[in-house]
Parts: C-alpha cells; sequence; structure tokens
C-alpha cells in the first residue's frame, strides 16, 4: 500500500519534468538556423563596396531571402491582424503559414511579406519599410541606394536600386518646330530642330549630332568625326569614321550592332600585332623598368595642371601598368586641351561673339592625389583584359579573312548577334574621355576627361542610361563613391576611345621595346585586319565646319525664343 502511494507521488514529478524539457528544446530548435548563412562575394578594389548576400527561392511560390535578412528596423513585417515579433524573430516555423492574399510561407521563417509579395531576385535587394524586390534581381527604387553584387565587376546580369535619370527641366515648343528642354536655371540643355542634336553639358560643353545623305556627323567642341556605312563581312556591318581635331585626320573602321532597339559602334582594329607581341605584352617582365618623366617627354602645361591628380609608377613591372600610364597620360593631354577650348567658347559668349557656354570652365586638380593605386590597378586589367580579347579577335580574322568574301558595301544598319562592349557584363571600368553630364535623382553633375567609372547595371532604363559608380574624379566633378545614371552611348564611346588609345600605346611601346632597359619583344610585326580602314573622307573637315555654323544659329535662335518663356 505504501508503495502504491510513494509511486502515484513519483509520477506527478516525471510529468513536471517532461513538460519542463519539452518547451526548452521547441525553443532551442526555432532559434537554430536552418542552414549556415553564404558569405558576400569578395568585393574587388577599383569600386565601393555595397555588400548583400545572396538569397534563393524555392519552388511553388515559397521564399527564402537567407542569410536572415530582415526589414529596416529588424522586425519582419506582415499582414494586418498577424503578430510581429521582436528582435527580428520571423512569425513563420516550418508548416506554418504566414499567409497575406492566400499565400503559403513554408520556409525557415525568414520572408518579409506585405500584401503576399515575395523578396526573391538574386538577393541583392535592399528591403525597408516593408517594400519588395521583384523576381530576378530587380531591386525597390528608394533613396536610389546602390546594391553592387561582385566588387569592381558589378552585379552582373541583375539590376541595383534605379536612381530617376531624367534630369530636372522643362520643355519648350519652338517656333517654326522643333523642342527644346531648359533647365531650371533657364539655361538651355538640348535642342531638337531640323534633323540636329544639340546638347549642352552641365558645365557648357556641346555635341552636335546631325545625320543627312547617309552620314552621321558628330562634333564635339571644335572637333569630331563623319560616319558613314563601309562593308559587310560575315554578315556584320561595318562603318568607317572620319575624324578631324586641330587639323589632324584620323581614320578609323567601327563594328555596328542593334541591341535592345538601339544602335551602337564598336571600335575594330584595322590592323593586328602578330602572337609574338601580344604574348610580350600581356606577360609580366623579368624585372622592374624605371621609366621616368624624361623618358616619357612629359611636362608643360597640362602636366602642372593635373600634378596633384595622378602620379606615375615610379617603376613598371609589366607592359600594361606602363601602357595604364601611356593612356592615362594621353587622355589628361587631351582634357586639358578641351578645356582650353571650352574656356575660349565661354570667352567668346561673354563678349558676345557666339559660342553658347553655360559655365565657366572648371578649376585646376585638386592638390591631393586622388587616382588611387586600386583605380590604377583597374585600369590596368582593362588593359591586359582588351590586349586578351585584341589576340582572340586576331586569331579569329586570320581564320576569317582567308574565307571571307569581296567587301560589299553595307547599308548603315546593325547586327544584333552580340551585346556592345558597353553593356558587357565583362567591362566594367571605363574612362572618360570626353566631358560627360551624368544625373543623380534628377540633379547634374559633371564627369571630366580622365575620371574613372564602375559599370553596375547591364540592362539600360527607358532613357538609355545605366547606373555606375564614380570610382575616381577630379575636383568639381560628380564625387567619388557617387552613384549615377550615364548614357550607354557614352560608355560606348569611352570603350571606343580606350581601345584605339591602347592600340596606339601599344604601337608607341613597339618602337621603344629594346632601348632604355624595357625588354625586347621578340615580334613586333602585324596583320592587316579583315576589315581595314579606308581612306579619309575627303569632306569631313567641311562638313564639320558647317555643323558647328548651323550650330551656332540654332542655339542663338532657341536661347531668345527660351527666355521669354513658355513652354510646357
Amino acid at each position: 500500500m505504501n508503495r502504491v502511494v510513494e509511486s502515484k507521488r513519483i509520477m506527478p514529478l516525471w510529468a513536471i519534468s517532461l513538460l519542463l524539457v519539452i518547451p526548452v528544446s521547441a525553443w532551442g530548435q526555432k532559434k537554430a538556423p536552418s542552414a549556415p548563412a553564404k558569405s558576400a562575394p569578395a568585393q574587388h578594389s577599383s569600386a565601393p563596396s555595397h555588400s548583400s548576400a545572396p538569397t534563393h527561392s524555392t519552388t511553388g511560390g515559397r521564399t527564402n531571402t537567407g542569410a536572415g535578412h530582415t526589414t529596416a528596423t529588424g522586425r519582419t513585417n506582415t499582414t494586418t491582424g498577424r503578430t510581429n515579433t521582436p528582435a527580428g524573430r520571423t512569425n513563420t516555423t516550418t508548416g506554418r503559414t504566414n499567409t497575406s492574399a492566400g499565400r503559403t510561407n513554408t520556409t525557415t521563417g525568414r520572408t518579409n511579406t506585405t500584401t503576399g509579395r515575395t523578396n526573391t531576385g538574386a538577393g541583392r535587394g535592399n528591403t525597408t519599410t516593408g517594400r519588395t524586390s521583384g523576381a530576378a534581381g530587380r531591386t525597390n527604387t528608394n533613396a536610389g541606394r546602390p546594391n553592387a553584387g561582385t566588387g569592381a565587376r558589378g552585379n552582373a546580369g541583375a539590376r541595383p536600386n534605379t536612381i530617376r535619370s531624367s534630369p530636372a527641366g522643362r520643355s519648350v515648343s519652338l517656333r517654326g518646330g522643333g523642342t527644346a528642354n531648359v533647365r531650371p536655371n533657364g539655361s538651355v540643355r538640348s535642342i531638337d530642330r531640323n534633323g540636329m542634336h544639340i546638347d549642352r553639358g552641365v558645365r557648357g560643353g556641346r555635341t552636335v549630332v546631325t545625320t543627312r545623305n547617309g552620314a552621321t556627323i558628330v562634333s564635339h567642341g571644335r572637333g569630331g568625326y563623319v560616319q558613314r556605312a563601309y562593308v559587310t563581312r560575315g554578315g556584320r556591318s561595318y562603318v568607317s569614321r572620319t575624324y578631324v581635331s586641330h587639323g589632324v585626320v584620323h581614320v578609323g573602321v567601327y563594328r555596328s550592332y542593334y541591341w535592345g532597339g538601339h544602335a551602337y559602334y564598336g571600335w575594330h582594329a584595322g590592323f593586328y600585332w602578330h602572337p609574338g607581341f601580344y604574348a610580350w605584352a600581356w606577360n609580366p617582365w623579368p624585372g622592374p623598368l624605371a621609366w621616368g618623366v624624361g623618358l616619357w617627354g612629359w611636362g608643360g602645361p597640362w602636366w602642372g595642371f593635373y600634378a596633384g591628380w595622378w602620379n606615375p609608377y615610379p617603376f613598371y613591372a609589366g607592359p600594361a601598368f606602363w601602357l595604364t600610364d601611356y593612356l592615362i597620360a594621353s587622355q589628361l593631354q587631351a582634357a586639358y586641351a578641351a578645356r582650353q577650348e571650352e574656356a575660349a567658347a565661354a570667352d567668346a559668349q561673354a563678349s558676345g561673339d557666339g559660342g553658347g557656354g553655360d559655365a565657366p570652365a572648371p578649376a585646376p586638380a585638386s592638390g591631393q592625389v586622388t587616382l588611387s593605386p586600386e583605380v590604377k590597378e583597374a585600369i590596368a586589367e582593362e588593359v591586359k583584359a582588351q590586349i586578351a580579347a585584341q589576340q582572340a579577335q586576331a586569331q579569329q580574322s586570320s581564320g576569317s579573312a582567308a574565307s571571307a568574301p569581296a567587301a560589299a558595301p553595307a547599308a548603315n544598319t546593325a547586327s544584333s548577334d552580340q551585346v556592345p562592349p558597353a553593356l558587357d557584363p565583362a567591362q566594367r571600368t571605363f574612362v572618360v574621355d570626353t566631358a560627360v553630364t551624368a544625373v543623380n535623382n534628377g540633379q547634374e553633375c559633371g564627369l571630366s576627361s580622365g575620371d574613372v567609372l564602375t559599370r553596375l547595371t547591364d540592362t539600360p532604363d527607358a532613357n538609355n542610361t545605366v547606373n555606375v559608380s564614380v570610382a575616381a574624379s577630379q575636383k568639381g566633378d560628380c564625387g567619388s563613391g557617387q552613384t549615377v545614371a550615364v548614357k550607354v552611348d557614352d560608355l560606348q564611346e569611352m570603350y571606343n576611345h580606350f581601345a584605339d588609345q591602347l592600340q596606339n600605346g601599344m604601337s608607341e611601346m613597339a618602337k621603344k621595346q629594346g632601348t632604355n632597359g624595357m625588354p625586347k619583344a621578340p615580334d613586333t610585326g602585324t596583320t592587316a585586319s579583315d576589315v581595314p580602314p579606308p581612306k579619309p573622307d575627303p569632306s569631313a573637315a567641311q562638313d564639320l565646319q558647317q555643323q558647328q555654323q548651323q550650330a551656332d544659329q540654332t542655339e542663338a535662335q532657341v536661347k531668345q525664343e527660351t527666355a521669354q518663356g513658355g513652354g510646357q
């Protein structure tokens, strides 16, 4: 009898113990993550770091944002009437539903839901106040915050938070036809009239584009080029460009692309080096090379102007670094000449002699070195990448030249079988060649020749712009680290100029190899391209001069009209 009573007393103690153990175990399971968090990709040194952990979408509409991402307040968002647990703890456990609009979330409880929309995509969206990131890596647009996922190479294939790429201003209908866009301060931003398009940069630089009689005439300042249809090779069309600047004529060939409903033109080599020279130019040298300012021949006003912006390498470990300094120096010399022209145009405008600058010439470069070693390293990497690409094109050209049909006249159309270099996911670093106006949420800022950009997005928006991060900029330009929208056409021209200057740099290096301590190259021979350049257009200089005169007259008339107000 006593044993029976004792047993009855002991049994409740076991029951109580079990009741205590079960909740503790369940609570521990809820706290443990279902999978280890994945680390974000390593950041490249040439671009600002924007960390974001990737997410993985499940099947059947179930989502898993990965690594326990929460909203801005650190708590998950649920629909009305459902609990919002503290300290970022989710409101779901395996098998339990967290529904809005009848959708079920059965994953380990890391999704933020608002009216049933999920945060899927490639895990690169920044969510705040419960706004969600759409599929395929599209991100929300609040505050225009960039979200690059792969360092200097950007967020290939995905879109970071978009920024408003349309600058503030008003549109004015012009008497006799045409339109103009006017900035809030009253200066004319752009004009479209009688087949002519005029762009005025935020600092006053002018670009004019006219298409007539099968030719496209483009002028920057007092120089420019005339583009005409050239030949078709292997189903691809090519155009010729005759450049005229300060009396110097240069001819180039450009391949046509048609991508996303827009035409682009990419630089095409007029000749190729033999394979041995490409291999020599790509690999490091046996020892460092000292190549001082005297050997370069640098000096003069431009050198002093940019003294605080850029320092050459103290020595060169290989051709890519020698070519990097060659490219930068060439850009800055051209930029200084362009600044002098802009200053002259501003003086002419002030004295009533025409021109039309809306802003004075920029101040000299900052007194501190702002082109960092990391950014120069990114440029050097692009040099090596383009050397390798040109070597591959040389091999392809040699194989196709033997079997190619005779050259045939080409319409000024573009092929659509390949993305243009400006949007190639492998091409991320761009060096500004001529003055460019960028936009950040309606606010304009200028970019000067020599500034360095890192492209973040691969898909143009409705204004045909993509987002870039300013990797390095000079005094008075868009701030370094800022995310801005830049036209794809401008990026393509940056690429074209870079490739053309690289070819010039390799020609200069071929002349100097084997001298002043530079190692000797095994072979500096060249082979004609499958699409050799044509003779210069004899009327190019006259066409450009006539275009400038017409643009001066058009701008003078439009300024009078817009000064009277009106528009819409």
